[in-house]
């Protein structure tokens, strides 16, 4: 068995929350290793919906040790929302879950700065969530943070914790926001969420160090998606932290010798949400009648996901940024019912084609997406469970974005469920989870 990263190919929402729960089955831990609340997964086990925002989905598999690791920003309030929900549905979560004493904690205060620079006249707004995710990785990069083993050291926490009243404070008076934080009351609330987290809390990277040194299999679970990444993504429209593979090392404390394969998560077509630049948008009845097939709505906030074609130079930038073993292919019943189906298969900018990805956002706006139009199937996919069983035309589509990409599909998901996968046989992703 390996240890395999599992992360989106895309701009997140791929469908990673009911992969990672379907392959946790084959391994003794799950981490997830970056991102915070703003990032959800959702997972159907029968009639039972499940939304994690903070804890691996392989928390719903019994006797599997689920992480969150070093890389994750915590908002206990919301962590500890997330566990008495899973408490009331029988899952043993105290248990199976351990929280890494470095991973930094988010506050009120952070939440506050996040909404006040969002409304900034002169920033470009990213569209965030204002959960406080940026400004408490922001502290994490500028040494000024708070991590749960500071908060857990109660003498040590209240000084931190003034400080960083006082220099959230300052920001907010010299902006006019209104303070009307009872900082006491909140100091006091926070050291008893420290309380209820210390059972779980332990030196992770120590913890899966050991776990693999004793050969048990490690399944690392991305947040987000490669086109989100602060480094890799469509600055400045991403995510404060490393959601692509490298950040499954840095934000777990493994080390990159030990991971054995790569698997990314890419819906049939694509999917934004907030601001920034989508090259394959449509923005016609067609975009809207994805959206309405595929649910396309946020699982954390309810906004609607901007909708549009694969893209085959996206893809092919995510995989030379992740090196791709494999590729899942999610929602292929989405496009059921369609006639054509556009694929983006090359970019052109200011008038010339290339094959790079823009490194900034007005030449990604200035992108000119190349099409090639596939037939449709016009018949519905749920509830097949093998390639061959596929409509012919349902099968030329992902052997054409597997020749385009250069990546093999070696699974391919028709719904929501666990039985609605098909692990494609002989396949490098077969071979990574025997």
């Amino acid at each position: 068995m390996s240890n395999l990263i599992v992360l989106g190919a895309q701009w997140g929402d791929e469908g990673k929350g009911k992969m990672v729960d379907l392959f946790s089955e084959k391994f003794d831990y799950v981490v997830r290793y970056q991102g915070g609340h703003n990032a959800g997964h959702t997972v159907y086990v029968g009639a039972q919906k499940y939304v994690l925002k903070l804890i691996p989905s392989g928390i719903l598999r019994p006797g599997v040790q689920a992480v969150i690791g070093n890389g994750v920003v915590i908002d206990p309030a919301a962590l500890l929302d997330e566990i008495a929900m899973l408490d009331k549905l029988g899952i043993a979560v105290e248990k199976q879950l351990a929280i890494s004493n470095r991973a930094h904690v988010i506050f009120p205060m952070h939440r506050i700065v996040e909404k006040m620079s969002e409304a900034r006249k002169d920033r470009t707004a990213i569209g965030t969530t204002s959960r406080g995710i940026g400004p408490a990785y922001e502290d994490k990069i500028s040494r000024r943070g708070i991590r749960i083993a500071d908060l857990l050291d109660t003498d040590n926490f209240r000084k931190l914790f003034a400080v960083m009243v006082e220099d959230k404070k300052t920001i907010a008076d010299a902006f006019g926001i209104p303070w009307d934080l009872d900082t006491d009351a909140l100091r006091t609330q926070y050291e008893g969420f420290a309380e209820r987290i210390r059972p779980m809390v332990r030196d992770t990277s120590f913890l899966l160090r050991d776990a693999m040194n004793a050969n048990k299999p490690v399944l690392f679970e991305g947040a987000q998606g490669t086109m989100l990444d602060i480094d890799h993504g469509t600055y400045p429209f991403v995510t404060s932290s490393s959601a692509a593979a490298g950040g499954a090392c840095t934000g777990a404390g493994v080390p990159p010798t030990r991971i054995d394969g790569v698997v990314g998560v890419s819906k049939a077509y694509i999917t934004r949400v907030g601001g920034g630049p989508f090259p394959t948008e449509d923005h016609t009845e067609m975009g809207e009648r994805i959206r309405a097939a595929g649910k396309e709505f946020g699982a954390v906030t309810g906004r609607p996901r901007r909708c549009g074609w694969f893209d085959v130079p996206l893809l092919k930038y995510t995989t030379a940024v992740n090196g791709f073993d494999s590729l899942i292919i999610t929602k292929l019943d989405v496009l059921d019912e369609l006639e054509t189906i556009p694929v983006c298969v090359a970019y052109k900018v200011n008038g010339k084609l290339t094959d790079e990805m823009p490194a900034t956002n007005s030449e990604m706006e200035s992108i000119e997406a190349v099409y090639e139009n596939l037939p449709g199937w016009h018949c519905s996919t749920r509830g097949l469970t093998t390639l061959d069983a596929l409509p012919a035309a349902a099968r030329t589509y992902l052997d054409f974005l597997q020749e385009k990409t250069g990546v093999e599909v070696g699974c391919v998901s028709l719904g929501p469920e666990r039985s609605e996968t098909i692990i494609v046989p002989g396949s490098k992703l077969e071979k990574l989870l025997a």
